[in-house]
């Protein structure tokens, strides 16, 4: 069985369970082999984030580069950007090379409030990134910032997706984790184009779920590298983060991440 080959660009998470960390166990449970380009240090733990330090945007796009000069990609995803150079330079590297399926999660704002991509950053992501993506993972908030729509209601998401759709993501995943539609019910609405499809699974009453963003895009990643449809990455993906989150672990004073082993012993 050929292994596939999967790509993160994304900020680091020095607690270890979102960003390039999250990322990199979730390729590796799901059998895939990780490759990490990192765009930002983070001085974060379960509670807060105290700094950001943003990679030059020159060194970023020499990462990347360097990688995909040598090493075969499947598919890749992309997380935290911080700003818009950094997404300048990724969209531009990637843009100059043979396509392959990118999962683009455009990170913003932490959980706990930190601003994560600059406000001059979104146009970037509009114009240059979602071009680019096979599937574009933002939750509710992100897609209000990238489109202007209010997300109330399960049909102001529907008409979210299709508004980042006609920037030109081939498929658009608008997570329902942060608005509640119907009561204790999660809905994800996925867009491909065609139909709105409405996604629903039973919300977890739980305080580990640090890194699920990170962890859905990169299981959708590992699923298109393998070759499978938007529709099929995105159910096992799915199927993968409830399980994460459900049997999650508080190891801080705070919010507490998936378990991205959920599948072995932790």
């Amino acid at each position: 069985m050929i292994i596939p080959h999967c790509l993160t660009i994304a900020g680091s998470d020095s607690c270890g369970g979102a960003g390039i960390q999250g990322d990199l166990k979730t390729f590796t449970v799901l059998g895939a082999y990780g490759m990490a380009v990192i765009t930002a240090l983070t001085a974060q733990n379960t509670g807060e984030v105290r700094g950001v330090h943003a990679v030059p945007a020159d060194f970023v796009r020499l990462q990347l580069a360097t990688v995909l000069d040598d090493i075969r990609c499947d598919a890749a995803k992309t997380g935290m950007l911080a700003n818009a150079d950094i997404v300048r330079a990724v969209a531009g590297e990637l843009g100059r090379r043979p396509r392959f399926p990118l999962v683009a999660d455009p990170v913003m704002v932490s959980t706990s409030g930190a601003r994560l991509l600059e406000e001059d950053a979104v146009d970037a992501v509009r114009g240059r990134l979602l071009p680019l993506c096979a599937v574009a993972t933002p939750n509710a908030p992100e897609a209000e910032i990238l489109t202007g729509v209010k997300i109330r209601a399960i049909e102001d998401a529907e008409r979210a997706a299709r508004a980042i759709h006609g920037m030109g993501a081939a498929a658009v995943l608008v997570k329902g984790g942060d608005v509640e539609y119907e009561p204790g019910t999660v809905t994800d609405v996925l867009y491909d184009g065609v139909t709105a499809s409405r996604l629903r699974s039973r919300r977890i009453a739980s305080r580990t779920a640090h890194g699920s963003g990170c962890a859905l895009a990169s299981a959708i990643c590992v699923g298109l590298a393998r070759g499978h449809s938007v529709h099929e990455a995105v159910d096992m993906a799915r199927r993968f983060v409830y399980k994460a989150i459900a049997e999650g672990r508080i190891i801080g004073r705070e919010a507490g991440p998936v378990n991205h082993l959920c599948q072995q012993t932790w």
